[in-house]
């Protein structure tokens, strides 16, 4: 289970996560990912008022609709997804927003073939976008 300080709850955070984050998709799920600004090194950066991002943890929110089944199979979905996040966001940044959308194929993976494609989109939504040629 998530702690209360790594939930995300309210529309508007998942809301800001969608809009801001770094979109990946790989096989049931699409990841959603926002990350801290980054400091310099050497210069320390003042936050902007009433901003503490970098003493929140990295917090998870989760997305389930009904096109993945019924309330059954979408609960099941979310605990799973939960309980495999929890265990990828010590290796995230502190301040971090990860937001998890389960696609309908989620439903019918086994829950290893559900860690592999979150691990696949959480590397690809972490990685730096590619400069224009």
């Amino acid at each position: 289970m998530l702690s209360a300080a790594q939930r995300l709850r309210r529309s508007t955070e998942f809301a800001a996560a969608v809009r801001r984050g770094r979109r990946a998709g790989r096989g049931a799920v699409v990841v959603h990912l926002t990350l801290p600004p980054a400091r310099e090194e050497g210069t320390p950066k003042p936050a902007p008022a009433g901003s503490d991002s970098q003493q929140l943890p990295a917090r998870a929110g989760f997305v389930v609709s009904k096109a993945v089944g019924n309330a059954v199979v979408r609960n099941r979905v979310r605990r799973q997804l939960r309980h495999l996040t929890r265990e990828r966001l010590a290796a995230l940044p502190p301040g971090a927003t990860v937001v998890v959308r389960a696609l309908p194929e989620a439903a019918g993976l086994p829950y290893a073939r559900l860690g592999a494609d979150l691990d696949a989109a959480l590397a690809a939504a972490s990685r730096p976008a590619r400069r224009p040629r």
